[in-house]
């Protein structure tokens, strides 16, 4: 397996559309609510609007699609509405994995499994199997995840592969180990819903990615919202440290 430097490593390729996009999926429940429907209502819109997404990318060539689905800390909510995500969850993964498998489509799953029902699990693994040789968008999911899980889990799995370097790790020494090792880091991170905070997604693959903040709800983010993102992306200066004058 390829594995990708950082951008403090190295200066990736700048492209017209981005190569990764990483989503901050918020807004469902808000969005029930204004309709004076259940909560779960919300969820089960957003599943559509996943779809959608997944579309908007395929179309425009984008390489790979990160959805933030649930964090190591959505376990606070309540009992019921974290019944109804995993439920939820199974059911999309059933229902979409063909789907994604005939449009060449990579699902990759990232995060604690250690939580998760031995059913739910296995559907994990079968889809993923199902689709590792696809080619035309890896879209990972990240589920019971956490930006610090993800350093601290590479931490672990890199002392144990390589003990005798304890207290001369480099970059390159974490690096293989995290958990979006095969992905190059995120041009563009996208959260919908208002608020203005990452949340503990991808705390070290965000560090020069530009970000993207919109008060639309996840249900309602269309394709002219896509395209906005978009468009906002192509307005930045990517210098990764350099002046604009180099990049002139």
């Amino acid at each position: 397996m390829a594995f990708f430097t950082s951008a403090t490593q190295s200066i990736p390729e700048v492209a017209e559309i981005p190569k990764h996009i990483a989503v901050i999926m918020d807004g469902n429940g808000r969005w029930a609510r204004k309709r004076f429907l259940p909560r779960v209502a919300g969820h089960k819109r957003g599943v559509e609007t996943v779809r959608d997404v997944v579309k908007y990318c395929l179309n425009l060539k984008v390489e790979h699609l990160t959805l933030f689905a649930f964090s190591s800390e959505n376990w606070r909510r309540p009992d019921d509405e974290v019944s109804f995500l995993m439920g939820l969850f199974m059911q999309a993964l059933k229902r979409e994995v063909e789907k994604l498998h005939k449009n060449n489509i990579k699902l990759v799953m990232i995060g604690d499994r250690s939580r998760f029902d031995a059913k739910l699990v296995a559907q994990i693994d079968a889809s993923e199997k199902l689709t590792v040789n696809n080619t035309a968008l890896t879209l990972t999911i990240a589920a019971n995840y956490g930006g610090r899980w993800d350093v601290m889990q590479a931490m672990n799995k890199m002392q144990l592969a390589a003990p005798q370097l304890t207290g001369f790790y480099r970059e390159e020494h974490l690096t293989p180990h995290l958990a979006m090792s095969y992905a190059p880091e995120p041009d563009l991170f996208i959260r919908t819903g208002g608020e203005k905070r990452i949340s503990n997604f991808l705390l070290w693959q965000l560090a020069y990615t530009e970000l993207y903040f919109t008060d639309t709800l996840w249900p309602d983010f269309n394709e002219a919202a896509f395209n906005l993102a978009i468009q906002s992306y192509q307005n930045r200066e990517r210098r990764f440290g350099r002046t604009s004058e180099q990049l002139a």
